[in-house]
């Protein structure tokens, strides 16, 4: 009997050390998995191109069904009718042929413009505060020939530095290689015209493939963890399925009908599911012919003047009304003048240079801020240039926020949040991940409440479909918003160009952001107490500072002098 027990004890520790032997190895495998997990990344995203690209040419704007459509909400037939009109204003003019030889492409170097002569009944040349000056633009390519058809992305302004003064132009496709440019004619003195060609019409046709055929370009992933386990997929609006791939783990937001998805881990479920991170920038996107389009000589490189670039203009002959939009088809929505924005239209402007001022202005306030790290610049303006703001630790990673900061004594709140995926913050955790619809409808609103929001960055890599989208559900928010609470002002940031590069101009072109830019303008202008702010203009108007990505402050603060304007409105005189 006892022989037995001993056989029997024997058996049980061999069972049990080789139990604990397997689990160890098992560690060890879970380990490898894990580690193997992140190196599949990019072989995870070759497989998702094959989603969004649509075989054979380009399709309808109506039928390009590439970015999954058929998740989020059902569209009414209103917004069904507006994305359509929407698509058709925001159509960019294509080469008469794909694949043209490179020296027969938009050269800025061999390209110029012309400055017209006044329309002047006395045959003088003067040009006056309250006109308008005309730009022919000539784009020619490398071969010094004129091009015969339009699509060049061009951007142009007037400014007087030394006098800190500065307008944007309007730019006009002729469709046969001209551009007309008109400059509204806003203060009196010495002026020069600049125009820039930010791209030629044949790299605009390779950015619009690339927005429609590769939106996984910027890609994105998240860390899911249960104990010692841990494991990295790839997420995105929309991923590929199929035998070879692994299952989906849905995060769909409830309310706002967002999609989002992740592959799931092989070892763990979906809810074990703890941040959010931009994965990386996919690399080798263009032809070796179509990377030459983008060499840093020819994106965002200045046309030069045939004849002279610069103007003297005279004060008025009598009193213009320059805000009057029927005068011309176009006056931009303000200039600079000694250094400060002075909107062509509105209330006006307000200098706020000191923070007993803005703390006086803001007093008995909630300022909240949504949106991507162009609005989080506002936050850390405010928080730096007020004393009386003590901003509270909530342990929020760097640049990711949330932010919060107080004024007890004045009763001041300012808060600051992104905006829900895609974001391309390093990491951010998924409970912090709120979509901006879902936190206005937590607002209460009222006459003590400022909203600011921008939203645009995030999305230059996806099919404008996918940020109309979003911006409706933001809409539908603010309309109840307001109609709950009439009294909150809402800011609506626009887009604004920034420094390119080669590498750059395929993630976060001008293009991409003026035709973002366009969409926003026009799906906000019709809700009734949305202010926009014209980021766009401010940036390419200003005088001396350069494009950014996030403006430099001299920008920021003009910004900030206008929201507080309309929270301050000047007293009118009697």
């Amino acid at each position: 009997m006892e022989g037995n027990l001993s056989k029997y004890a024997l058996i049980f520790l061999v069972l049990a050390l080789s139990g604990v032997i397997f689990f160890l190895q098992n560690i060890h495998t879970l380990e490898r998995w894990n580690c193997q997990s992140m190196s599949s990344l990019y072989q995870l995203q070759s497989s998702i191109s094959s989603v969004f690209k649509p075989s054979g040419p380009f399709l309808p704007l109506d039928q390009n069904r590439s970015y999954c459509p058929n998740l989020g909400q059902e569209v009414s037939r209103e917004e069904a009718h507006e994305e359509r009109y929407l698509l058709e204003s925001i159509s960019w003019p294509e080469p008469p042929a794909l694949g043209v030889p490179v020296h027969q492409s938009s050269d800025p170097a061999r390209s110029y413009f012309v400055i017209q002569p006044p329309a002047d009944i006395s045959g003088q040349a003067t040009w006056r505060v309250g006109g308008k000056l005309k730009v022919l633009v000539h784009i020619q390519n490398s071969l010094g020939q004129p091009k015969r058809y339009g699509g060049d992305f061009l951007l142009a302004r007037i400014r007087s530095p030394e006098i800190g003064a500065g307008a944007s132009g309007w730019v006009v496709d002729r469709q046969d290689g001209l551009y007309a440019v008109e400059l509204p004619l806003l203060w009196a003195g010495a002026a020069q015209v600049e125009v820039t060609l930010v791209h030629s019409s044949e790299a605009v046709a390779v950015l619009r493939r690339l927005r429609e055929e590769r939106p996984d370009r910027v890609f994105f992933q998240s860390l899911f963890r249960s104990g010692f386990l841990s494991e990295t997929t790839v997420c995105n609006l929309c991923l590929p399925t199929g035998p070879r791939q692994p299952a989906l783990c849905n995060y769909t937001d409830p309310h706002t009908g967002e999609p989002w998805y992740c592959y799931k881990p092989r070892l763990l479920d979906c809810h074990t599911r703890i941040n959010h991170a931009k994965g990386d920038y996919k690399k080798h996107l263009l032809t070796t012919t179509e990377s030459l389009l983008f060499l840093s000589s020819t994106i965002k490189a200045p046309v030069q003047a045939l004849g002279m670039d610069n103007i003297t203009i005279l004060p008025a002959v009598k009193e213009l009304s320059l805000v009057r939009r029927d005068r011309a088809k176009f006056l931009p929505s303000g200039y600079y003048y000694q250094g400060s924005w002075r909107p062509l239209a509105g209330i006006p402007i307000q200098q706020f240079n000191d923070s007993s001022t803005i703390t006086q202005c803001l007093q008995g306030k909630l300022f909240y801020m949504y949106g991507d790290s162009t609005v989080r610049q506002w936050f850390e303006y405010l928080n730096a240039f007020v004393p009386e703001l003590k901003e509270i630790n909530l342990h929020s990673p760097k640049n990711m926020g949330p932010f919060m900061a107080v004024d007890s004594v004045h009763n001041i709140l300012l808060k600051y949040r992104c905006h829900g995926p895609p974001i391309r913050f390093s990491t951010v955790s998924t409970s912090e991940l709120r979509y901006v619809a879902n936190e206005l409808d937590g607002l209460p609103g009222g006459h003590d409440t400022i909203v600011a929001l921008s939203i645009w960055s995030h999305f230059s890599t996806f099919p404008v479909e996918v940020y109309m989208r979003r911006l409706r559900h933001i809409r539908r928010a603010l309309a109840r918003l307001l109609d709950r609470a009439p009294g909150t002002l809402v800011v609506v940031r626009t887009a604004n160009p920034q420094k390119l590069d080669p590498e750059v101009s395929l993630y976060n072109s001008d293009w991409f952001s003026v035709q973002l830019d366009s969409v926003l303008r026009a799906m906000f202008r019709s809700l009734r107490g949305v202010v926009l702010l014209d980021a766009w203009d401010m940036t390419l108007a200003h005088p001396t500072q350069p494009h950014l990505l996030h403006p430099p402050q001299d920008i920021v603060k003009n910004m900030i002098d206008l929201i507080l304007s309309h929270i301050c409105p000047a007293k009118q005189e009697p």
